[in-house]
């Protein structure tokens, strides 16, 4: 390589898993190029001595070339943006302490203010807002893990400042990272909070050996997964189907992992899985298939559920043409699902995004 080339080893924080090794090539201090990295570059498989699932006479190993995800492989792209924001920057004809002109707004351009600048005005704006009008007038966006604050105590800054401030409204998605959410997945899921097809838990070998069929519900291992296990779930995919387990995709669209692995696809109205699962669920009870002794000492509130389920609560039994006229799918469909996943060793999949449709 020449003296003006580099390749360094670096790591790609794109999402909690995805801290994996990469190569930058630099020529002149910029980023030319950034790979995967390969572990057998430099290492044999008796050094690492990796993971490997054997299941009805096959065997999956994991790729050695580390997986990085699509804006990991295009960062260069972003780093060498003409649009990114390198400093702050106000309105050329906004004064915070006069006229904002709030009509030319997106018209208007741009200047360059210090980092002093531009933390007093924020500053000035927050105290300006909360004496105006109220603390609470102040939306404060917070990001997930820890902020449920049901264990372990938030660790997000600006909640704690705003906090000491005398309060805010807050917006914030699923409290992820916190006890219930971890633990109470693995209980209902059977894997992992946020579905990865990943080795965990024993979860994947136990498919491989004892599944007859995967019930893909509203999620796509080809896109949602890659910011935890990029391309994994992509080639155990693949190595279900060797096995000889069925793939079937309940979702609206035909999405890329439907397109690719599945040998049925039930499409389904936006919104309305719900009844697709009532109507299953009625199935199973009116046709006796479902293990009594199993919810007998594993579920709570089975009776009031069945009570809903068979209309004795509403007077709306909720049965597959009932789903059907809800959800699209139809009547011997319905009926044919419940039949399988009653007679057979199916397991559901979620990743990132599913169940819900």
């Amino acid at each position: 390589m020449k003296p003006d080339h580099k390749r360094l080893v670096s790591i790609s924080l794109m999402g909690p898993e995805s801290g994996a090794l990469c190569e930058v090539d630099c020529t002149c201090g910029k980023i030319t190029r950034i790979n995967p990295y390969r572990y057998d570059t430099e290492y044999t498989d008796a050094k690492c001595h990796p993971w490997h699932i054997e299941a009805r006479g096959k065997r999956f190993d994991p790729p050695q070339m580390v997986g990085l995800t699509h804006m990991g492989l295009a960062y260069k792209t972003r780093v060498y943006s003409p649009n990114r924001i390198l400093y702050p920057m106000k309105r050329v004809d906004w004064d915070p302490y006069g006229e904002r002109h709030p009509e030319t707004r997106g018209i208007s351009g741009y200047e360059r203010i210090s980092w002093k600048e531009a933390a007093k005005i924020c500053a000035d704006e927050i105290k300006r807002i909360q004496q105006k009008y109220a603390p609470e007038a102040v939306l404060v966006e917070s990001d997930m893990h820890g902020e449920g604050k049901n264990v372990a105590p938030s660790h997000g800054c600006p909640n704690r400042m705003f906090s000491l401030l005398g309060g805010y409204t807050q917006q914030m998605r699923n409290m992820d990272s916190w006890e219930g959410w971890y633990w109470g997945a693995k209980h209902v899921w059977g894997c992992e909070p946020v579905g990865e097809q990943n080795p965990q838990g024993n979860l994947v070998p136990d498919i491989a050996e004892n599944c007859d069929g995967l019930l893909f519900w509203g999620c796509d291992p080809e896109v949602t997964p890659h910011g935890f296990g990029i391309t994994l779930p992509t080639l155990l995919c693949y190595w279900f189907t060797e096995l000889g387990i069925k793939s079937i995709y309940i979702c609206p669209d035909l999405n890329y992992g439907a397109a690719i692995h599945a040998d049925k696809w039930i499409p389904v109205l936006p919104g309305t899985d719900a009844a697709l699962q009532l109507a299953i669920a009625y199935q199973w009870i009116t046709n006796d298939q479902y293990d009594k002794e199993y919810i007998a000492t594993h579920a709570y509130g089975f009776d009031r559920f069945a009570d809903y389920v068979l209309g004795k609560e509403d007077g709306i039994p909720k049965t597959p043409k009932w789903a059907s006229e809800i959800c699209g799918v139809s009547v011997w469909t319905i009926k044919a699902l419940a039949d399988y996943w009653a007679e057979n060793i199916v397991s559901i999949c979620h990743g990132n995004g599913g169940g819900l449709i």
